[in-house]
């Protein structure tokens, strides 16, 4: 099937920057796909062509069977399904990472505003201490390691869930246009060179199906948490657009200011955490 690994690594750090659904569905994607897909279900299709047994001698007859019963093996289909739908929240990590670096950035630009003002400043002025302890301040907090989520960065986000939720969809779907949602034991083959029906047993189906239904239902779960990672957002935004909510924070802001901290200073949008 492949390693894992590098993919693993890559979501490690997208979960970083995701919101607490998010990180379920992140949760959800390591323990009951990645891993039930490597750990069990790759075993139970390990004989799937060379238990396929047909009744008859005909040459070629059993690849043609098998290949009209299983256009693609379940488990590569289980694994494209993985990597298409994990794509979009590796752009994500792309724009997150890019801002979490410009916003370090313009806190060491800003460290260094502040410097070049003391230095220019006189030392009994309020103002020089003022600037002492933004500075102090400043240096005290730790590395920038994750942005706030909004504006462009917020976009992408609601942009890349609704791609993976497409994807999610379309690969549903694509899995019950294949196989719906039970293995056969028996699958009747009348294509050429079979020269009349033929019989072809799946090694397996009970098993099989168990895990075809087991992994449908998670691709619904995980496009229940696509929606409800919507939902969530949407109502943390109309929450911040309340009137209360815009007054508590005007007062925060006039608080700052007034007790002398630096937060007219940072650049918009700026949250060390």
């Amino acid at each position: 099937m492949g390693d894992w690994n590098l993919l693993g690594s890559i979501l490690e750090e997208v979960h970083i920057h995701s919101t607490i659904v998010g990180k379920i569905w992140l949760t959800i994607l390591f323990i009951f796909r990645m891993l039930v897909l490597g750990v069990a279900a790759e075993d139970v299709w390990d004989d799937e062509q060379s238990e396929f047994i047909c009744n008859t001698e005909q040459p070629g007859c059993s690849n043609i069977c098998y290949d009209k019963a299983f256009p693609i093996s379940l488990i590569r289909y289980w694994v494209l399904q993985i990597i298409f739908v994990s794509s979009p929240s590796l752009i994500y990590m792309g724009h997150a990472l890019y801002r979490v670096r410009a916003l370090e950035k313009e806190k060491q630009q800003q460290k260094a505003h502040l410097r070049a003002q003391l230095e220019d400043a006189d030392p009994v002025l309020e103002e020089h201490k003022r600037m002492e302890r933004e500075l102090r301040m400043l240096e005290d907090q730790k590395k920038v390691n994750k942005a706030p989520l909004r504006g462009s960065l917020l976009r992408t986000y609601v942009l890349h869930i609704l791609t993976r939720s497409v994807l999610e969809v379309g690969f549903m779907i694509g899995q019950y246009l294949l196989y719906g949602f039970q293995m056969y034991p028996l699958y009747k083959c009348t294509h050429p060179p079979c020269p009349n029906t033929v019989d072809c047993f799946v090694s397996r189906p009970t098993e099989k199906t168990i895990f075809m239904v087991f992994m449908h239902g998670i691709a619904a779960v995980s496009l229940f948490l696509n929606i409800l990672e919507i939902i969530h957002l949407g109502v943390k935004k109309i929450k911040k657009t309340l009137p209360g909510n815009q007054r508590r924070q005007g007062a925060t802001l006039e608080h700052n200011l007034i007790q002398g901290h630096p937060t007219s200073k940072w650049p918009r949008g700026l949250h060390i955490s």
